[in-house]
């Protein structure tokens, strides 16, 4: 049973292509900037983040605040074609230009400006290419939709036709197009994005259909099981370079007591693929996937942000200084008692308990772990006064407040899975918040992790953590972070 993420935390949605012995993978990002993280891995277990695909402002439209959060960048699909890397998205924001594509020789390197796709409306668009070269463009608008397509320019070249419905569970989406055997297959993620998200499968001989689903549909669901990976569902084929099919999909960990908490996002996640009379079969144990080593420390040299670092609705580079020998300046963000991130650079949290903390010798900061602007808490430094606050919902508290603090103690959060106890209702994990002393953790206040949850919270992300300079720059010279706090 595979319970380990390939790529752990708020990497939802994820597509996949080989080149050789090569795998790559790409991620939706919705409203953080820069967009669609991609991946690299020579074993489909083992990756490596090895940039963004959208990390211009020409490329990439996003929007700070709540109204901005739950929008931006949808599920991608990646695809490799007569030696070009393709990228097909959609951006929320920017719905009505229809989907984007982008298109890159290095995938690591610099991709193309985008164009769009003028009246193709909708969402989870996907590439494909038949036998003779021919472009189709398939998507998800109250259904399956499809449109042979000119990817370079973006231009239809026929009008939309519906392809399929799915099953008739809620919300066909995600759809993606592949052929093996003499079949063009259409795999769609159905349920909703939630407990009853699931896999589907449709067949046809020609690649515009008509298709015929499954008769065994859903290929994949947790749904209504005991399985500590749940939500599953938006899923990519790949075939090996030993002929062998796996799937990646994305999934959650909840935790805690009824009716349980994910606080990390939709994760993702590998199973294998066997074949049954043409019909793809899901192995779930195919594959022996290590826990992801994910700690780092980060002292930011002179070569610029490592690709993780994200920021919402703002491009980090905005105002993120290098300085000479090592450390960053923070461009005043937000003033002091505003709630909403103007400035916030941030990781993404990635296990179920981590530790965080920022090294900030000069100015007024913030240490916060974020789901949006109305679900945070923080460690905020402002002067030689340290206060723990947050924000839930309307409602915004300060929770402690301690004073004779120096700049020479970093500012820490730590998250603290929560311990089975059948007697007790308890959420999915502990924040505690404070600073280190000589290294030692000093805790001045903790909350239950449940009020920063997707439970709670809503929408499509996880929690980031990050920091944000309060009213006047601030220097961060080091942040680490450290995975399975005990």
């Amino acid at each position: 049973m595979t319970v380990n993420p390939i790529i752990p935390g708020f990497y939802p949605d994820p597509a996949i292509c080989r080149v050789g012995g090569d795998y790559y993978l790409a991620t939706s990002s919705f409203e953080y900037f820069p967009g669609v993280p991609i991946f690299h891995s020579r074993n489909l277990t083992e990756w490596e983040q090895i940039g963004n695909v959208l990390d211009r402002p020409t490329q990439l439209n996003v929007a700070p605040g709540l109204a901005g959060a739950g929008s931006g960048i949808y599920a991608p699909t990646l695809r490799h074609h007569d030696g070009v890397f393709w990228l097909v998205t959609s951006n929320f924001n920017d719905i009505r230009k229809g989907h984007l594509i982008v298109r890159a020789e290095d995938p690591a390197g610099d991709w193309s400006e985008p164009v769009h796709t003028e009246g193709a409306i909708g969402i989870d668009p996907d590439l494909a290419w038949d036998d003779d070269g021919t472009c189709q463009l398939t998507w998800s608008m109250l259904g399956i939709t499809q449109a042979t397509i000119d990817p370079v320019s973006g231009r239809l070249l026929s009008p939309p036709r519906k392809l399929w419905n799915g099953t008739g569970l809620a919300h066909p989406e995600g759809p993606h197009v592949f052929t093996r055997n003499g079949w063009w297959y259409l795999l769609i993620a159905e349920g909703g994005t939630g407990p009853g998200h699931s896999v589907s499968i449709a067949r046809s001989r020609s690649i515009t259909g008509p298709f015929e689903g499954h008769p065994a549909n859903p290929i994949l669901s947790h749904s209504g099981t005991d399985h500590p990976v749940q939500n599953t569902g938006h899923a990519d084929l790949i075939e090996l370079a030993d002929g062998r099919w796996a799937m990646v999909h994305l999934g959650v960990r909840p935790h805690g007591t009824h009716p349980h908490w994910h606080v990390n996002g939709r994760e993702t996640f590998l199973t294998g693929i066997e074949w049954d009379d043409d019909w793809p079969v899901v192995v779930e144990d195919a594959f022996t996937v290590p826990m992801t080593d994910t700690s780092f420390v980060e002292e930011f040299p002179a070569a610029g942000l490592h690709p993780r670092w994200i920021s919402p609705g703002t491009d980090p580079r905005t105002f993120v200084r290098g300085r000479p020998g090592g450390g960053i300046t923070l461009l005043a963000g937000r003033c002091p008692t505003s709630r909403e991130a103007q400035r916030l650079l941030a990781v993404r949290a990635r296990d179920a308990g981590w530790q965080a903390s920022a090294t900030l010798p000069e100015g007024d900061a913030a240490l916060v772990v974020r789901l949006d602007d109305a679900h945070w808490a923080a460690i905020e430094r402002r002067g030689d006064v340290l206060s723990v606050r947050m924000v839930i919902g309307p409602l915004d508290q300060t929770l402690a407040t301690v004073t004779g603090i120096g700049t020479d103690r970093p500012l820490t959060i730590r998250v603290v899975p929560t311990e089975e106890d059948f007697t007790r209702r308890y959420g999915p994990d502990r924040l505690e918040l404070g600073f280190l002393n000589d290294g030692s953790f000093h805790a001045i206040a903790d909350v239950d992790g449940r009020y920063l949850s997707t439970e709670v919270a809503g929408g499509f992300t996880g929690r980031v953590v990050g920091v944000e300079a309060l009213g006047t720059d601030a220097v961060l010279t080091r942040f680490d972070y450290t995975a399975q706090v005990s």
